[in-house]
C-alpha cells in the first residue's frame, strides 16, 4: 500500500503548543523530514521520539522530494516539519506535497502553531479577512515596491520580518501605506514575547534606537479601508511638526508635504489649507 504525507505543525517557541496528534504522527511515521536535523531531533528527543530524520531545505528541495515520493509509493510514511509552526507557510514544502498530490500519494494535515495566526488574533485588527505577504524583500526598493503593492489591498496585512529589518520597514510601510494603525508581534509563545501596538509612526520610532531588535516578528498593519483602526489620528502641531522633520531630512517642502499628507490619509489641499492656517497663527 502507499504511504501518507503528514503535514505536521509544531511550536514556534512554547514545546507545550504540541498536540497529542502530532506527538504519536511523529512516533509512528517512518521518517521525519525536517529543514534542520538538529533542531527538530532536540524537540524529538524532549518528547522521547527516536523515529529517523531527513534533511529536507530549500537547497535540496526538488531532489529530496522524489526521493521521499518513492519511499512513500514503496509503503514507507513520512512527516514534514519546518524549523516551527506550520510547514510550507514561508519555509519548504510546496515541491513536496505538489509531488505527492501528482502520484496520488495522501497528504494529511496535522494542524497547529502558526505564527501569522498567533500574532493576527492578538493585534486587535479586523480579522475577518486579511491579506498574509510573508517576508518582505531584504532589499529597499524591492521592499517598496511590495508595499506599494499593497497600498490598496482593503484588507489586515500581515508581513514576517527579520529583526535587522523590521525599522527600515516600519519607515518605509509609513512613506508607503500611511500612518495606519499596526501591530509587532516579536517572540510569540517564548519567554520575552512582545506585542506593541500604536501607529506606524509610533512604531517605527519604538524599533529605530537601541537596543537593536532580537527574535522572530510578525508585523500586522490595518488595511486600506479600515477607518476605524486604520489611519491614526494627527493634530496639527503633529502633522507640522512631520512636515519640518521631512524638509529636515532633505526634501522640499512640496515634497514633504506631499508626504506627510500621504501618511496620515489626508488629502493634499487639506494638508496645504492646514499648514497655511498654522503659518497665519504664528504671524499674528
Amino acid at each position: 500500500m502507499t504511504g501518507t504525507l503528514y503535514i505536521v505543525a509544531t511550536p514556534i517557541g512554547n514545546l507545550e503548543d504540541i498536540s497529542q496528534r502530532a506527538l504519536r504522527t511523529l512516533r509512528e511515521v517512518d521518517l521525519v523530514a525536517c529543514e534542520d536535523t538538529r533542531r527538530t531531533r532536540v524537540l524529538l528527543n524532549h518528547f522521547g521520539i527516536k523515529t529517523k530524520t531527513i534533511s529536507y531545505h530549500e537547497h535540496n528541495e526538488s531532489a529530496r522530494a522524489e526521493q521521499l515520493c518513492k519511499e512513500m509509493l514503496s509503503g514507507r510514511n513520512v512527516a514534514l516539519v519546518s524549523d516551527a509552526g506550520t510547514p510550507l507557510i514561508s519555509d519548504p514544502g510546496f515541491r513536496i506535497v505538489q509531488a505527492a498530490t501528482k502520484r496520488d500519494i495522501p497528504v494529511v494535515p496535522i494542524p497547529g502553531a502558526t505564527a501569522l495566526m498567533a500574532a493576527l488574533v492578538v493585534s486587535g485588527l479586523p480579522s475577518d479577512q486579511f491579506f498574509f505577504a510573508g517576508f518582505l524583500p531584504a532589499r529597499a526598493n524591492a521592499r517598496r515596491a511590495k508595499l506599494e503593492e499593497c497600498l490598496p489591498v482593503s484588507v489586515t496585512l500581515v508581513f514576517y520580518e527579520a529583526p535587522h529589518r523590521i525599522a527600515a520597514t516600519l519607515k518605509a510601510a509609513l512613506e508607503v501605506l500611511g500612518n495606519r494603525g499596526a501591530v509587532v508581534a516579536r517572540e510569540l509563545t517564548k519567554l520575552h514575547e512582545e506585542i506593541a501596538r500604536g501607529s506606524l509612526s509610533e512604531l517605527a520610532r519604538r524599533f529605530s534606537g537601541d537596543p537593536p531588535t532580537r527574535g522572530e516578528i510578525v508585523l500586522v498593519i490595518s488595511g486600506a479601508a479600515d477607518e476605524s483602526t486604520g489611519r491614526a489620528e494627527t493634530s496639527p502641531r503633529d502633522f507640522i511638526a512631520r512636515v519640518n522633520e521631512l524638509e529636515s531630512s532633505g526634501l522640499d517642502a512640496r515634497t514633504a508635504l506631499k508626504q506627510a499628507a500621504r501618511e496620515v490619509g489626508m488629502k493634499r489641499a487639506e494638508a496645504y489649507r492646514l499648514l497655511v492656517a498654522q503659518k497665519n497663527r504664528r504671524s499674528k
